[in-house]
């Protein structure tokens, strides 16, 4: 349908256009609210009713005649009707819908993509200090940042992904010692074991693996232990690349990969650090003050200034942060984008007042910034809060253990980002229609299960008659079908991913009302083709659409 909307898009243009001179490059359409009334919406007539000093609906006449003038109007659109002040609402023919069954079967798994457009961006996610286990934040971090890279680069983006990670620093230093007392056998709960100390199990096989010499390998390093427990620095070392190998496999079992990974410490090393403080007072955005140095972050929207070196001559976190998005602007990444817990919301004002202050040419606004908050599990009607692994939080790793990473990625992306989530490991268990994965993957094996059953050559399916696509339940379903690019399209530019789970089960229940409806391998060759090759055009865009979020399609369950 994208060609009919194409078509119908230019007649729409041509004809604000009649009416009055410029109005032609707003021509849009809409989505009815409600389904009974039409396919199409145009609320053009209503914006042009005060500046033609005009009666809206005498506006939306006017418009209408011109459109049922047109040759593609006259061609694909069945009624087009007035309603309410001036709202257009536009019935298309059958042979309009049925146009996105071929569309969809010719792209296959491009259907809804934009060619590449030489746009290029970042997108940084997950960046867990390693420090320990991956927990159930960090996973709706991985599948939100992963499927805002697939949206985008269905969009013709050059997306590169990065995990930007603190491998020094107090917490390191934290989890140094922490593994150096276990080496030597104390334990939380002896006299020894300090406070800040970290708690969780995998500290112990951490010990005991550094005493065995072992060699540890991560994405982005290697190192073996002495197995000397006094020397710190060698536990230190050890203890970063096992957690970093150890959030590899977790990050592999989730389907998730990067580009790069970024140590905070290299922009120390580098001189980076030291070269944006400079910039920044050389700029004279900078002022002394109780022996620390301060930043006139209230001169970009801060609500206070903020400190950049305190008087004991250590930086506070956000300036090596500015540091780091100076080099992502510099790297060629005009648009970036940072996943984080809404825990980070105060940074924001901070580091893109560093930025601007920093006068390298980065606009006002860089990075975007998409804040999720944390996830509480719930099991056998509680709510689960330890894992034995971690000590003191459940771990990503534990949730795909107790049920798939399928499971995990739709129901971290089923909701809005900022918004609480629940997470029920029973309800991702249950292979019923209230378990939303479970569903739509239904949708789509049950599909596969007809083409099966067919045994036919699906690749001759383009070249169906489908003018017999013409009942109220087909009719539904294709127009669900025809709806895909526009989702996609929205998705990306609002960081949206939940939008595609919301499309995936309307498309799978659309699906499911068809099958309830009509028969598909009927006697008749020519109906039966048509109604294959629009189930087939579902199971493709079922399977385009899970595989944005990451999800496995199947083709049996």
């Amino acid at each position: 349908m994208l060609l009919v909307k194409d078509e119908l898009l230019g007649a729409l243009a041509t004809g604000l256009e009649k009416l009055s001179p410029g109005a032609g490059a707003k021509a849009a359409f809409e989505s009815p609210k409600v389904a009974a009334h039409g396919d199409l919406a145009c609320t053009a007539a209503m914006q042009l009713a005060k500046p033609l000093k005009a009666n809206p609906r005498q506006v939306a006449e006017n418009l209408k005649a011109e459109l049922l003038q047109s040759t593609a109007f006259q061609r694909w659109v069945h009624a087009v009707e007035i309603a309410g002040p001036g709202f257009l609402n536009i019935r298309l023919k059958p042979a309009a819908k049925q146009q996105v069954v071929s569309e969809v079967l010719q792209a296959g798994n491009r259907y809804g993509h934009r060619p590449a457009g030489g746009q290029r961006m970042m997108v940084e996610f997950v960046s867990a200090n390693p420090t320990g286990p991956l927990h159930v934040g960090h996973g709706r971090q991985a599948a939100l940042g992963d499927a805002i890279c697939n949206l985008y680069a269905s969009q013709g983006w050059d997306v590169h992904r990065e995990f930007y990670y603190n491998d020094a620093g107090v917490q390191i230093a934290t989890l140094a010692t922490s593994t150096q007392l276990r080496a030597k056998g104390i334990k939380p709960g002896d006299p020894q074991w300090p406070e800040n100390a970290y708690n969780g199990e995998y500290i112990q096989d951490i010990a005991d693996d550094f005493k065995a010499r072992k060699t540890v390998k991560s994405d982005d390093r290697e190192f073996t232990a002495s197995g000397d427990v006094d020397d710190l620095d060698s536990i230190r070392q050890f203890a970063v690349a096992y957690l970093r190998h150890e959030q590899d496999l977790d990050l592999q079992a989730f389907a998730v990969r990067f580009d790069n990974y970024y140590l905070e410490s290299s922009l120390y090393t580098s001189g980076k650090v030291e070269a944006t403080v400079r910039r920044l007072q050389e700029a004279g955005k900078t002022y002394e003050q109780d022996g620390a140095l301060w930043l006139r972050s209230t001169d970009y929207g801060d609500d206070k200034d903020r400190v950049m070196r305190k008087s004991d001559g250590t930086y506070t976190y956000f300036v090596p942060d500015v540091a780091y998005h100076v080099t992502k602007w510099e790297r060629g990444f005009p648009k970036a984008v940072n996943i984080q817990g809404t825990d980070h919301h105060g940074t924001i004002a901070r580091v893109r007042a560093g930025l601007q202050a920093a006068g390298v040419g980065i606009p006002a606004g860089y990075p975007d910034y998409v804040l999720h908050t944390m996830v509480r599990v719930m099991r056998g009607g509680e709510e689960v809060k330890i894992s034995k692994r971690a000590g003191s939080y459940v771990t990503l790793r534990d949730l795909v253990e107790w049920t798939s990473k399928d499971a995990v990625r739709f129901f971290l992306l089923s909701r809005k980002p900022d918004t609480e989530y629940v997470f029920d490991v029973d309800l991702a268990l249950a292979q019923n229609n209230d378990n939303p994965v479970y569903y739509v993957q239904y949708a789509h094996a049950r599909i596969c299960s007809v083409l099966a059953a067919w045994g036919g050559d699906a690749a001759t399916l383009p070249q169906a008659d489908l003018s017999a696509l013409d009942s109220p339940a087909a009719l539904s379903l294709m127009l669900q079908l025809a709806k895909y690019p526009d989702m996609l399209a929205s998705a990306a530019a609002d960081f949206a991913p939940h939008d595609a789970t919301f499309y995936l089960r309307e498309l799978a229940a659309a699906y499911h009302s068809y099958y309830d409806s009509e028969r598909i391998l009927v006697d008749d060759d020519k109906v039966k083709r048509a109604r294959l090759a629009l189930v087939a055009a579902t199971a493709q865009v079922l399977r385009n659409g899970l595989a944005v979020l990451g999800v496995s399609a199947p083709e049996k369950m």
